[in-house]
């Protein structure tokens, strides 16, 4: 995990192995950026609300209720987010809230799948966004290292079930 703190932003990156999937496999389960709660079960809501699933510009709606919204538990924490860039070749994607009431403001994630050796690979998930109230960069990073497990261990299975 890496951090950095500056009184603008908070950024950091967190990643996870998966030992049992390679990184063109991984990368298709990602993109499909309209069904992310597939993977990510505290998403109770996944779904597009503009443009075409995995193509830049579309915008997915996601809500969940274990999202909490300045430092407060919410019943319904939800987010509109935009996919800004896709790169298929190097397997890197960027989306950024541009709606929410989760208290996230200028968020910008960034996820690459890389190739770790010829049967695994890493995902790196990283952001960048304005202080949250109610919330410590260090409890951000774990929410995040805790998610990306999730996702992963459920991709991992995924894949072992086709």
């Amino acid at each position: 995990m890496e951090k950095a703190f500056s009184p603008e932003k908070w950024q950091a990156k967190v990643s996870v192995t998966l030992t049992k999937a390679k990184p063109n496999q991984i990368w298709l389960l990602y993109t499909d950026f309209f069904n992310f709660n597939k993977w990510l079960p505290t998403l109770t809501t996944c779904h597009g609300v503009h443009g075409f699933n995995g193509e830049l510009g579309c915008i997915r709606f996601c809500s969940g209720s274990s999202i909490r919204s300045n430092g407060v538990e919410s019943t319904v924490g939800w987010s509109r987010e935009k996919l800004v860039a896709v790169d298929p070749v190097e397997r890197v994607m960027r989306y950024e809230i541009v709606e929410s009431n989760i208290g996230f403001e200028s968020y910008v994630s960034t996820v690459r799948i890389l190739p770790h050796d010829e049967e695994s690979c890493v995902i790196e998930w990283g952001f960048t966004v304005d202080p949250v109230g109610g919330w410590s960069l260090d409890g951000l990073v774990k929410m995040y290292e805790k998610a990306l497990g999730i996702i992963a261990n459920n991709m991992e299975e995924a894949l072992t079930r086709t």
